[in-house]
This record gives C-alpha cells, structure tokens and sequence, in this order.
C-alpha cells in the first residue's frame, strides 16, 4: 500500500471494468474497495465476515434473504449499510453506481457460497490499481 493519500475520483477514474473491484487501501486486515458496478450481481454469502457497503455515486438495492423473508435496501448516493454475516444477498445497480467496500482482506467477491457466476462478475479477492 502507498503511503500517499489516494483519491477515489482518480482511482475510479482509472479503470473501466464492472463488478470488479480495486484495492484503495488497507486497514490492518481489511481491504478498502472501490468498484464500479451496474446490473445484476448474484446472490451470494459470506459466512465469515459482513460486507459494509458505501455508495459513492449512483444508487445501490441490496436485495437480502433474511429468516423473515426477502426484502430490498436502497442505498442512495453517501449511505451506507452493512450486510450481516450469513445473510444471502444481491447487489443491483439498475443505473450504475460507484461503491466502497470494506471487507477483510482475501475476501472474494461472490463469497463463500454463491448461484453460477454470471459473464460480468469478477470472482477476485480485489485488484490493485494501475
């Protein structure tokens, strides 16, 4: 990691692919991401860790299955909300959003268990930036 200060505009600016995220930083074990992202994820469950999501630009619907049922979050530009570990769930972006992730470090992308991972998903514990 640098010890410079790195800016999320510049980092987003710098690549294009969706669904696919860049490692901004680290803190102690955890990688601080950022992704670009629009569509359909895939439900997907991380046993070990939550997810906490921030949405930078856009708006993000985190569909979730929970014990009482299935329901949708809607996380407008500069809201934050974090998926429970053991929650099965699903980001949508339908108009495209940029996103920060915080999450341990090694964490992949459709977790721990997951449906079939569609074309534009990128299955990564996370990428540097160029």
């Amino acid at each position: 990691m640098t010890s410079e200060p790195v800016s999320l505009a510049h980092a987003l600016a710098s690549f294009d692919e969706l669904w696919s995220p860049r490692i901004v930083t680290a803190v102690n074990d955890y990688d601080v991401r950022v992704a670009k992202v629009e569509g359909e994820h895939l439900w997907h469950v991380h046993d070990h860790t939550d997810e906490f999501f921030l949405v930078l630009e856009g708006e993000l619907h985190i569909a979730l299955r929970e014990p009482a049922g299935e329901r949708t979050v809607v996380l407008p530009k500069g809201s934050v909300f974090t998926v429970p570990r053991g929650t099965e769930h699903k980001p949508v972006a339908p108009a495209g959003a940029s996103i920060l992730l915080f999450e341990p470090t090694g964490t992949s992308t459709v977790g721990d268990r997951h449906d079939d991972i569609p074309a534009h998903v990128d299955a990564t514990t996370g990428h540097a930036l160029p």
